[in-house]
């Protein structure tokens, strides 16, 4: 999914890039995925990824560090730490959606 993801936004800048259609066409595109991105599904989707990533992050987490104990770095487990409240407090994450 995510080199699918990555193919596409390759796909979209070169052809943005590449156009001579002028900016006319650029402007048009750019309404597109404004429009695109405030979309409600699409919000939605974005924050269930988003939760189910924590989620996941917070598992796989405890699970190496039952396994490999204190030698776990403190810069990996501040992340997770801070990955882990940000997900419990409900507020908004860093593409300004809120998790409700």
């Amino acid at each position: 999914m995510r080199y699918r993801l990555t193919f596409i936004a390759g796909v979209a800048l070169g052809y943005v890039l590449g156009t001579r259609a002028g900016r006319e066409r650029y402007e048009q595109l750019k309404k597109s995925a404004r429009e695109f991105a405030q979309n409600p599904a699409v919000r939605n989707a974005a924050e269930s990824a988003a939760q189910t990533s924590r989620e996941v992050a917070g598992k796989a987490f405890a699970a190496v560090s039952d396994t490999i104990g204190d030698r776990m770095p403190d810069a990996v487990a501040d992340r997770v730490r801070s990955l882990r409240e940000r997900g419990q407090g409900g507020g908004e994450d860093d593409w300004g959606t809120t998790n409700t």
